[in-house]
């Protein structure tokens, strides 16, 4: 007989998204259930990356004992309130191992007793008034709001007439000997193309990675999505003439001829010349996309970014389906390319904001704050005190803020914690008269910096001139409804530790002069 379940919050996936969503959900003693087609959490992760070394780092030993700043250097941890699920208790690698993620994400789920129903295969969802979700089994599943949290679980496939020739990131063989004396191309310029290709280089006779954009490197981008340095030995063999090469191209089309592959290129910066090569094998290593195929049109999401993401508001909510919302990697959307919603140690602050404004939204539990006296001493403490330790100001640069908010009917000033910027402006705050943002950002545009390694820095007195920082600092702005009224940036430290009278003194005196000359009644209060 078919079951019937009717829930107040149903999540799809039971990977770190649907966890950490779960954590919370526990905690508050929601009403929810987590669907998982696998029979183990984290499923995604016994499979991928194909070479099972993570590229989120775990650093153990920062010199810290305080937890919360120490989850500035540990990107695999899920949030908890327990010590004993740190990601540390389960490797000591920088670049740990998929198999202990895999165990970690296990241990957590039954640590915290989350609610998940595992083998669990979803088929259709549907919705009138609430979500019809389908499983393989016939089971219907009623929910009052629905969360899906699967990750990518499609394969983007370019459109490239004869792309059905190339082999998959993920089920290509691994192993380099079935390479050897072979002319190799690699579709995409992500991790996976330059992970793939490094596994190459002892037995490949040619590696050619292509794709029409050129590579961005992490460390100039501070975009951990881009190459990272674990990942580029191959540029190494590019540029050392040692027979690879990147080749910043389109291509026009792939041929199969005399059991070889004919591919046509235009090269984007050789005055659009044409050439045509010929390889061995090609392998297309062109990431995942968002599969929507599972809804009806009842509730289908609008799609975004080549059709590569469900779209979203500054609430995680689909643009066109309301009460449906989105954790975990699909919420990159909103700082695609940019931030680190893409990631664990990105994503997880934002699901915690997720689940604040879903108590807000649902059960008008108001967001938590502090209260703290209108005075420039008292909030300049409040600001340095978090920008000191905060992991998800630090992880989330200027998509996630700190929020403070002046009022004249309110004796104290409330601030509230790791709130998303677009979401401030968009709710009911971005409508005060008088509140302040609270961020770390780097101070530069990537696409206009020079060497990374070579920048001038602001002499550490020149406080004057801290906005010309280029390294991570505290950026606190003013706004009236949606306008800016003024900003300050705190000089950048290379400790990122702002302690002394040089980062106090000019922030106190901003809040001095900005509560001065909005709040008359502020006035006796700060004197």
């Amino acid at each position: 007989m078919n079951l019937i379940t009717n829930i107040e919050y149903l999540i799809i996936g039971a990977g770190p998204a649907g966890l950490q969503l779960g954590y919370f959900l526990e905690k508050s003693n929601a009403n929810y259930l987590i669907l998982e087609a696998a029979d183990i959490p984290g499923n995604y992760f016994a499979n991928f990356p194909r070479h099972k070394k993570l590229i989120s780092i775990n650093k153990v030993y920062t010199g810290y004992e305080d937890p919360e700043i120490n989850l500035r250097w540990d990107w695999n941890s899920l949030l908890s309130d327990s010590e004993e699920m740190k990601f540390k208790n389960y490797s000591r690698q920088y670049f740990p191992h998929t198999d202990d993620l895999v165990r970690y994400l296990n241990d957590f789920a039954t640590h915290f007793n989350l609610k998940i129903k595992y083998n669990c295969q979803i088929v259709k969802i549907a919705k009138n008034n609430k979500f019809m979700v389908t499983d393989s089994n016939g089971n219907l599943y009623l929910a009052d709001r629905l969360i899906i949290a699967t990750g990518f679980s499609k394969l983007y496939i370019p459109n490239i007439p004869g792309i059905e020739l190339a082999e998959k990131y993920t089920d290509v063989s691994i192993e380099p000997e079935d390479f050897a004396n072979q002319r190799v191309l690699i579709i995409g310029k992500g991790n996976s193309g330059f992970e793939t290709a490094d596994n190459l280089i002892d037995t490949a006779a040619l590696i050619h990675i292509v794709s029409e954009t050129p590579i961005s490197m992490a460390w100039k981008t501070k975009y951990v999505g881009h190459i990272r340095a674990v990942n580029n030995n191959f540029l190494d063999t590019y540029q050392l003439k040692s027979q690879n090469g990147i080749l910043d191209a389109s291509i026009t089309h792939i041929k199969h001829h005399n059991n070889q592959f004919v591919v046509s290129f235009a090269y984007k910066h050789a005055n659009d010349e044409q050439e045509d090569i010929v390889y061995d094998r090609i392998i297309m290593c062109t990431g995942f996309r968002f599969d929507d195929a599972i809804f009806d049109e009842s509730c289908k999401p609008e799609l975004t970014i080549n059709n590569r993401f469900p779209d979203q508001t500054s609430e995680w909510e689909s643009s066109n389906i309301k009460d449906l919302y989105f954790a975990g990697v699909l919420m990159h959307m909103r700082d695609y390319k940019k931030k680190q919603s893409g990631f664990i140690h990105g994503f997880r602050y934002n699901i915690r904001a997720l689940h604040d404004i879903l108590k807000l939204k649902y059960q008008n539990q108001q967001l938590s704050y502090e209260s703290i006296a209108p005075t420039p001493e008292s909030l300049t403490e409040a600001i340095l005190k978090r920008v000191n330790i905060s992991s998800g100001l630090w992880q989330q640069t200027g998509f996630l803020c700190d929020l403070i908010v002046i009022s004249d009917v309110d004796i104290a000033a409330k601030y509230y914690q790791e709130l998303p910027k677009d979401y401030i402006h968009d709710s009911k705050f971005g409508q005060c008269n008088h509140y302040y943002t609270v961020s770390l950002e780097f101070g530069y545009d990537v696409d206009k910096m020079p060497d990374p390694f070579a920048i001038n820095r602001v002499h550490k007195e020149d406080t004057i001139n801290a906005s010309q920082s280029a390294f991570i600092h505290p950026i606190i702005r003013r706004f009236c409804g949606e306008t800016l009224i003024a900003e300050h940036h705190v000089i950048e430290d290379l400790a990122a530790e702002w302690w002394e009278d040089i980062h106090i003194q000019p922030l106190q005196e901003f809040l001095q002069n900005q509560l001065l000359s909005s709040v008359p009644m502020l006035t006796l209060a700060s004197s």
